[in-house]
């Protein structure tokens, strides 16, 4: 029996890796990496860009193109629950998490996913809002959700995320802030690898959970959002007062006795963002049974920026619908370079050994 509150029901995922949230899902845990040498992109050592891209794209397709040919088929797959007939219409809405402002990005690119969206879905969407801010714009749609579904604003809401970074211009920034991954002399063994993706999870409320034909997959308890002052690129020193308040927020949803057994962070191999981790861990370690026992999806698919939140939504729900999850709650948290973070408590459905 489902009881009140919210669920995630179904997800979708489009990855350098797998071209849905399952086959995505088993790649991560197998330990399987979409990691490439770049066509044409060459370091400041004169060698290839290291990149995490969709096979199945053209290097060519420029970013608008790239965009749409990851979001709509994690769309697609997300709404399949829904293909149902209900007795009223659906108030469904969608939460898309963009990449913050960078070069290679126009300015434009929120319109135009918009009107791409209302062609692909017509009148599915009966209202939508962006979060432009990079990796943490999920868990910010997923909290706007939260407050939304739970105030009987809508019946449901897509928490969706796309981003790339393999526009030239991109990969170029990266290189000159010294966050690209290389090897050598002169390159930064502790930069990221710039990855592609779309990640998608719907949220509803326990009324429209009950009437699907599938189990939901998570029950949604609480989401947490913070801002870090002292951010990447700055002249100050991190010490992750930002994440910290966020894990708090979502923590407060733990029930009393109970630790989270499961952590999925969007952790990149650079010494900031784990450094800030640490510290936001270090703070709430009696809410975990080993916070420092997380699975970071980025070794395997690279840095995905505004896809991460929802793809973490979707390793961790399918982890508990697989019977390979550690327990029952999980935390979930992303960091953005613009200073927003956010973290989510999720409770995994007990479920047998398959």
């Amino acid at each position: 029996m489902v009881r009140d509150g919210l669920y995630v029901v179904a997800v979708g995922a489009s990855t350098p890796i797998g071209r849905d949230a399952l086959s995505s899902a088993a790649a991560v845990r197998a330990g399987i990496t979409g990691f490439t040498e770049h066509p044409f992109m060459i370091d400041t050592a004169g060698e290839p860009m290291r990149v995490a891209r969709a096979p199945w794209l053209d290097i060519d397709c420029d970013l608008y193109d790239r965009f749409a040919a990851l979001l709509v088929p994690a769309l697609e797959q997300v709404l399949e629950p829904l293909r149902l007939r209900w007795d009223r219409p659906l108030r469904l809405a969608l939460a898309l998490g963009l990449p913050s402002p960078k070069p290679g990005v126009p300015a434009d690119l929120a319109h135009r996913l918009g009107a791409l969206v209302a062609s692909c879905f017509p009148g599915q969407f009966v209202a939508t809002a962006t979060f432009p801010v990079g990796h943490a714009g999920g868990l910010l749609g997923l909290n706007a959700a939260f407050l939304k579904l739970s105030q009987g604003a809508f019946d449901a809401c897509v928490v969706a995320g796309v981003d790339s970074y393999l526009e030239p211009e991109t990969l170029e920034w990266l290189e000159e802030n010294d966050q690209l991954h290389g090897a050598g002399r002169l390159n930064n063994a502790w930069g990221l690898i710039p990855g592609e993706a779309a990640g998608a999870a719907l949220v509803t409320s326990s009324a429209i959970a009950e009437c699907l034909p599938t189990q939901p997959l998570a029950r949604l308890l609480r989401v947490g959002c913070g801002f870090e002052e002292n951010r990447i690129k700055t002249e100050t020193v991190c010490i992750g007062e930002g994440l910290t308040a966020a894990f708090r927020a979502a923590l407060a949803g733990l029930p009393s006795g109970e630790r989270v057994t499961d952590v999925f962070c969007d952790m990149n191999g650079e010494p900031y963002r784990a450094d800030e981790f640490g510290f936001a861990a270090l703070r709430t370690s009696e809410s975990f049974v080993s916070v420092s026992d997380f699975i970071a999806p980025a070794d395997c698919w690279g840095d995905v920026s505004a896809a991460s939140a929802p793809l973490a939504l979707a390793l961790s729900t399918i982890a508990g619908q697989k019977a390979y999850a550690k327990g029952t709650y999980v935390l979930v948290s992303t960091s953005s370079e613009s200073g927003e973070r956010g973290a989510a408590l999720l409770e995994l459905p007990l479920r047998r050994e398959q």
